[in-house]
């Protein structure tokens, strides 16, 4: 029997289409690490687009192209999965709690560094990430990976800083100078990161080095196909 694998992240409301067309991508890239699996996708921004993806799939896992659990998983996720028919389908933990997310931040920090041969303890880090002013869930995620982070790489100072509480991304960043790395935590290059991250660190005057999100890594896709097999 196939196994049948939906992949799910929030998209962007303002414009849907696009992130549409980039978790379809991404399926694609998930399924040639999942032989024999039926991978679809889907944003909850798109209307009707988890409902069509959902059409003749055999009760599949759901995977949360997510930094963090939190409100959107334990309360959107089920509700959009019941009203399109499918409820009590197993939901698997986000990507950014998977424990190969920190290792795969290191290792993207490390090619970062050894590229511009740089050393970590000559480095500043400084981490953005979207935070809440409703829920911990998501300063709690971005946290753990900060110390996931730390046991590998001695940076000379990790800074943490967030889109939606304190301490806000453009505080954290001021005086970081030249010899500094800015690793968006996020999954894709929607809203916060076009818009919120160069505006916080255009504000805060950073001279250092934005890198891609996270989640847009290359290796992202057999990640995500080794926590599905393991599951």
């Amino acid at each position: 029997m196939t196994r049948a694998l939906l992949i799910v992240a929030h998209g962007q409301p303002s414009d849907p289409g696009p992130p549409e067309a980039e978790m379809h991508a991404l399926a694609a890239r998930v399924a040639r690490n999942l032989p024999g699996w039926d991978v679809r996708s889907a944003t909850l921004a798109e209307p009707d687009a988890l409902r069509a993806a959902l059409q003749g799939a055999d009760d599949p896992l759901v995977f949360p192209l997510f930094m963090a659990d939190g409100w959107f998983i334990r309360s959107l996720l089920p509700r959009r999965l019941a009203e399109a028919g499918v409820p009590g389908l197993r939901i698997l933990a986000p990507f950014g709690l998977l424990p190969g997310t920190g290792a795969l931040a290191v290792t993207v920090l490390q090619e970062a560094l050894a590229s511009r041969g740089w050393r970590a303890e000559d480095t500043v880090l400084v981490l953005a990430a979207h935070g809440s002013g409703r829920s911990p869930y998501p300063a709690d995620a971005a946290r753990a990976l900060q110390s996931a982070i730390a046991v590998q790489l001695p940076f000379a100072e990790s800074r943490l800083g967030f889109i939606e509480e304190s301490p806000e991304l453009v505080e954290v960043a001021e005086g970081a100078g030249p010899h500094a790395l800015c690793l968006p935590l996020f999954v894709a290059r929607w809203g916060h990161v076009e818009d919120d991250i160069p505006a916080a660190l255009h504000a805060a005057g950073f001279q250092g080095v934005t890198l891609p999100p996270l989640g847009t890594d290359a290796r992202v896709p057999a990640l995500i196909a080794k926590a599905v097999a393991g599951a």
